[in-house]
């Protein structure tokens, strides 16, 4: 296959990759046969300028648990890229099982040869190396991948995968900082209004809200993706993933995630670190707002749900 041409994107707002990457997961398996004939074409890095620097620990085996850190990149203006939203994707080749671990952006947390700050700004300071370095340094967790969505490939995949749109349950009317207005009550989104509603930040739960439609999204979603079962679209969601997603992750990987997530076990267990009642509110002058973590607490929390001691360093 070609080489996609190298551009620049030019980062908005975006939604957490795990939403974008999830579609894909399980609407691509229903295309498996296919495409298999092209695998091999397929090996690679969906983009071509995919982050070289990112120096993923490397497994052993091809039976070897792996995590991949999944972004959504926020830029505002000519400032550094953001973090949206930051998560962890664990998948067990043995078990066929898929785990996803939510991280807080504004846990405080220590940073590589830098001063400590929340840790969205790990990403902002070195991109997605760094980010990988502080998590395995503040939770002992090993990553191996990495992938970054842009917000317009998700409207794009939501409209493609779920033309008739998502039902969602909306608590209150949302419309600060996301350039539109969601009335309270069951309404049905289409792929701006679904992505505005998971962007939304004034959550009266703050951001632990946002986590919490984040999961809401990611499952309805899965949902519409399993009942995909046309291969006319294919060459357009082949497309998307190419133009929008940024990763060295190579598609056959990720088509076999996607098989395991359709038919071998269809639930995504989810988990949101800091756990309840292992962290307090603090501020810290120039920085703000953060989360003061016990991190022990975390670590054990992230074993017994990963259910692997083999996944941690001693």
């Amino acid at each position: 296959m070609a080489r996609a041409r190298k551009r620049k994107v030019r980062w908005g707002r975006v939604l957490g990759a795990v939403f974008f990457l999830g579609i894909f997961m399980v609407g691509l398996f229903n295309v498996v046969h296919y495409i298999e004939a092209s695998f091999k074409a397929l090996s690679q890095p969906l983009k071509a300028e995919a982050d070289q620097s990112f120096q993923g620990d490397k497994k052993i085996h091809e039976t070897d648990p792996i995590n991949v850190l999944l972004l959504g990149s926020d830029s505002r203006g000519d400032e550094q890229a953001r973090t949206d939203t930051i998560m962890v994707a664990h998948y067990n080749p043995q078990t066929h099982k898929v785990k996803l671990i939510s991280f807080m952006r504004d846990m405080y947390v220590s940073i590589p040869n830098q001063r400590s700050q929340k840790l969205n700004a790990a990403y902002t300071l070195g991109g997605p190396d760094l980010l990988r370095e502080t998590i395995k340094e503040n939770f002992g967790l090993d990553i191996h991948y990495y992938a970054t969505v842009d917000f317009q490939g998700f409207e794009k995949a939501v409209d493609l995968l779920a033309p008739n749109g998502i039902e969602v349950d909306i608590p209150y009317e949302m419309s600060a900082g996301i350039g539109m207005t969601l009335e309270q009550g069951t309404q049905v989104l289409h792929g701006k209004e679904l992505l505005g509603y998971v962007r939304f930040r004034q959550d009266r739960l703050s951001d632990f809200g946002r986590v919490q439609r984040q999961q809401e999204v990611l499952s309805k979603l899965k949902e519409e993706a399993a009942s995909f079962n046309s291969i006319k679209n294919l060459p357009e969601l082949l497309d998307l993933l190419h133009t929008y997603v940024e990763t060295n992750l190579e598609t056959s990987t990720l088509l076999k995630i996607g098989k395991d997530v359709l038919i071998e076990n269809g639930e995504i267990e989810t988990l949101r670190i800091p756990e309840d009642g292992s962290f307090q509110n603090n501020r810290y002058e120039g920085i703000g707002e953060v989360l003061e973590v016990d991190f022990q607490q975390n670590k054990g929390r992230i074993i017994e749900f990963l259910g692997e001691s083999e996944s941690y360093p001693d």
